[in-house]
């Protein structure tokens, strides 16, 4: 059988929400993915992706 949780799908405004966690209550990624139930991986790309966009790279 295969353990892996199934791939959800997140709404571009539910990953600003969840940065902003980290980047403005100031979670800890560990605490804010504890609480989310999420991957590292996934929230540490959500905080480039937010920070690229608002430097205009994207």
């Amino acid at each position: 059988m295969n353990n892996r949780r199934k791939r959800r799908i997140f709404s571009p405004e539910f990953k600003v929400e969840e940065v902003k966690l980290v980047t403005e209550l100031e979670y800890s990624i560990a605490q804010a993915c504890k609480e989310l139930d999420l991957g590292e991986t996934a929230l540490r790309r959500w905080i480039e992706q937010v920070e690229a966009e608002s430097h205009g790279y994207y």
